[in-house]
């Protein structure tokens, strides 16, 4: 597997990096920030907000503005990568905190389940901690039939590839130790990627909850 992994050392939750790519979001990015802020602002350490080319004028405005009132807390990355795998990979190498939130920004990922994630890295800093679609009722939204039934086979195909509980494997909302992330060489670029940010620690026997 094309990954080298550093020796696992005993992590200690200190504080989040949250990633943010932004295409064209305003008050989605508005309102993700202002929830995780009022629940849990003293366990960020920044945001790296991931902007490229195709990012709107009004959208990068507005992350201009969040750099300019915090510089040292949101942090404003053009991405030279592309696609949504190049956005993240180059956040997780340039994240502070000792874990890192891989989230959207326009709502899909619910911004009040912040604080959840970091509770749970507080108890369990050496895990990757993931949500899932198929616990909530109505998570799959904009899914035709076909594509829902098609991601529940894919799902479960590979639930039992890997021998694992895990009933969603390409939601892209997730915290990971930092010392993981930037350990892991990356393959992928598009939103497979994804799904690699899930199997790739999975393999090195990091545990999933």
């Amino acid at each position: 597997m094309a990954m080298h992994a550093k020796e696992s050392a005993m992590n200690r939750f200190e504080s989040a990096s949250i990633i943010l790519p932004v295409i064209n979001e305003i008050y989605s990015l508005r309102k993700t920030i202002d929830v995780i802020e009022n629940d849990c602002a003293r366990d960020v350490r920044e945001y790296l907000i991931v902007v490229c080319e195709r990012t709107l004028p009004e959208s990068l405005k507005i992350c201009e503005q969040y750099r300019r009132k915090d510089p040292d807390r949101f942090i404003l990355h053009f991405q030279k990568l592309p696609f949504l795998g190049g956005a993240i990979r180059e956040a997780f190498d340039l994240a502070r905190g000792t874990h890192v939130l891989m989230m959207a920004s326009d709502l899909e990922t619910d911004p009040n389940d912040v604080k959840e994630f970091i509770a749970m890295a507080k108890k369990e800093p050496d895990a990757v901690i993931t949500a899932s679609r198929w616990n909530r009722r109505g998570a799959f939204v904009g899914y035709n039939r076909l594509k829902l039934v098609l991601n529940y086979l894919f799902q479960k195909f590979f639930s039992v590839l890997f021998l694992t509980r895990l009933n969603d494997m390409t939601y892209g909302y997730r915290i990971f130790p930092t010392k993981l992330v930037q350990s892991i060489r990356w393959e992928e670029l598009r939103h497979p990627f994804l799904f690699e940010t899930l199997i790739k620690p999975l393999r090195l026997g990091v545990p999933i909850r």
